[in-house]
């Protein structure tokens, strides 16, 4: 009998106990073979370890002793956890029984899948599509991201019509699975993101390294989302509008990067404006304060890959078009009418 691959599942934690509380009992239902289930906290400051330490002692937990976000917290964790498979898993997702099974069997049937997400659905609406992850994550030239069952604010409902395993461009980091070796290989997440779009950036270098990115359909969890930002918060919008431009000047071809990031600028600039007319000026503040870290960060920023260059248009789970224009003007709120 063969063996099988080891799997961690590392749940990282920041003043998450309300989260411990409902969806641990579900993991730790798991019914995969060669498990560990390790938490790492990030330096919480409520009673999350006191609880873990108390009802789950077969949980092993590692602690940060900051909190470096989401990118910084796993990479320091992950350190420290010996497998073949990490399985990043939020703290707010619930999960079926038998939802390592399926992914993991995709992922043995090539070992140039690096990573590769389950079906995501909402917890709270759980025939619909959950909008960290949905079907698996797709780009469009200019580097906006959305998710087969998710565009924009847009969700789907789950009719079946996305059951199919496919290569994405990125995978879910609320529910990731990632070859250890091809994570460190490519030196894990960059932790100058914090939090939001690093495991874009991550399975972007993946595919630059020759990897593939997957979506398994056979395995399904459901996700509250917004646990530590919600969505409309200003220094969520930031996050994200800061580090979406840092992962296009990384990752970019070079022939590509100055076409792709002017024409950037002036949609941010209408974004921006749009949100003060909307009477969000904090919203405003969030893009102009983005893109002047941006800056600060690209005149000290050091490549440290040997990557290969890859033109965007030849990776898989690219929109040859801009998303955003498909869904404002042409009306194209599902993945089936945007590709």
């Amino acid at each position: 009998m063969p063996v099988l691959p080891s799997v961690a599942v590392v749940i990282l934690n920041w003043n998450g106990k309300s989260f411990l509380e409902k969806f641990l009992p579900s993991v730790c239902r798991s019914t995969y073979g060669n498990l560990q289930l390790v938490m790492a906290d990030n330096a919480s400051s409520d009673d999350s370890v006191a609880f873990v330490e108390q009802h789950y002692p077969q949980i092993r937990i590692i602690r940060n002793a900051s909190n470096d976000g989401f990118a910084g917290g796993y990479n320091d964790a992950l350190q420290q956890v010996e497998a073949d498979i990490y399985v990043l898993l939020n703290q707010d997702v619930e999960v079926e029984a038998g939802w390592i099974e399926p992914v993991v069997a995709l992922m043995q049937e090539d070992p140039r899948i690096a990573a590769c997400q389950p079906k995501m659905r909402a917890y709270l609406q759980p025939d619909e599509f959950e909008y960290a992850g949905a079907a698996g994550g797709w780009m469009d030239i200019l580097g906006y991201t959305f998710c087969r069952g998710r565009i924009l604010y847009t969700t789907e409902k789950d009719l079946g019509q996305y059951n199919d395993v496919q290569d994405v461009f990125w995978a879910t980091g609320a529910a990731l699975f990632i070859r250890s070796a091809c994570f460190h290989q490519v030196n894990g997440f960059d932790r100058d993101f914090f939090a939001h779009m690093e495991e874009v950036d991550l399975c972007w270098r993946l595919q630059r390294a020759g990897y593939r990115i997957c979506y398994c359909p056979d395995s399904t969890v459901f996700h509250v989302g917004g646990g530590s930002l919600p969505q409309g918060n200003p220094r969520k919008l930031y996050l994200n509008f800061r580090n979406n431009l840092m992962m296009l000047w990384k990752n970019l071809h070079s022939e590509d990067r100055w076409i792709v990031l002017v024409q950037r600028f002036f949609l941010d600039i209408l974004a921006g404006v749009k949100s003060l007319v909307a009477g969000k000026p904090k919203d405003m503040a969030a893009i102009y304060r983005a893109y002047k870290d941006y800056y600060r960060w690209r005149r000290k920023y050091v490549r440290n890959d040997d990557l290969p260059e890859m033109k965007l248009m030849k990776m898989k789970g690219v929109f040859h078009g801009i998303m955003i224009w498909r869904y404002y003007f042409l009306k194209h709120k599902k993945f089936s009418e945007l590709i």
